[in-house]
């Protein structure tokens, strides 16, 4: 097995295609003809993640936020990033990141947000371009049955083991419609009022989202960007695992969210 094969299962199931233009997807670090048989995923390149990707003999980080996202102009130790990119080069640890590809693509993270919470119907907020598999950005569909913002909030929590949530809106608003735009998705915030939704569910928004969302009732739900995003790591972890049964693939096991809820 190398790592190109790897790469076109997650082109595959991801097109590269549907990430936004400003994105950095693919392999990004890395020899297509090296061999793998260890993957490790995760939500972000860390230096935990680094370390514990060197250490557990992983050829391969697939990486939902990739490393690096913008470009950098020097290699060495002088920074985080490219510290770690140095360290990873040197074990010979490749980096694939789908980013907005694996948000946007169908079964991708909003679809599997959505799913998670029981919405069903899902379309995508914006509808990708000369696609018809049914792939865009965001999603938004239907509750099973109208329900109080408040109740429905407390089955969020209970589904994620979040103790506490962010929320703008009313409590007792009755809600059916709900919007989902994982990671930073206030940009989304127009769409979702234009299709008619009640709540946009994301990971986190800008103060100034946040008046806007108020002043245009339309309440929403931040879980915070971890919370919205890793659980699909995971789940593409397992999936990774189920189409190559000959490699060893794993979820990292150090990460964890940066933010602290005290």
């Amino acid at each position: 097995m190398i790592i190109q094969h790897v790469c076109q299962f997650l082109e595959s199931y991801a097109p590269l295609r549907l990430a936004e233009d400003w994105d950095n997807v693919g392999l990004i670090v890395g020899d297509r003809q090296s061999d793998v048989n260890r993957i490790m995923t995760c939500l972000t390149v860390t230096p935990e993640t680094v370390t514990e990707a060197i250490a557990e003999n992983a050829q391969l980080i697939v990486s939902h936020h990739p490393l690096p996202f913008r470009p950098i102009k020097k290699l060495t130790t002088d920074s985080v990033s490219s510290a770690m990119l140095w360290k990873l080069a040197r074990a010979g640890v490749s980096v694939y990141s789908p980013h907005t590809a694996f948000d946007s693509t169908v079964g991708g993270i909003n679809e599997l947000l959505a799913e998670k919470l029981n919405v069903g119907e899902l379309k995508p907020l914006v509808v990708s371009e000369n696609d018809t598999s049914g792939a865009g950005a965001g999603r938004y569909g239907r509750l099973g049955a109208s329900v109080q913002l408040g109740d429905w909030l407390n089955a969020v929590k209970q589904e994620f083991g979040l103790p506490s949530l962010a929320v703008v809106g009313d409590l007792d608003q009755v809600v059916s419609k709900i919007a989902f735009a994982c990671g930073s998705g206030g940009s989304f915030l127009d769409k979702a009022i234009r299709v008619g939704c009640d709540v946009m569910v994301t990971g986190e928004a800008t103060f100034h989202t946040c008046l806007d969302a108020k002043a245009k009732s339309l309440a929403l739900v931040l879980l915070g960007h971890y919370a919205s995003e890793r659980f699909a790591v995971e789940s593409l972890a397992d999936r990774l695992q189920r189409e190559f049964s000959e490699l060893r693939v794993w979820a990292s096991r150090q990460e964890c969210c940066p933010v602290l809820r005290i």
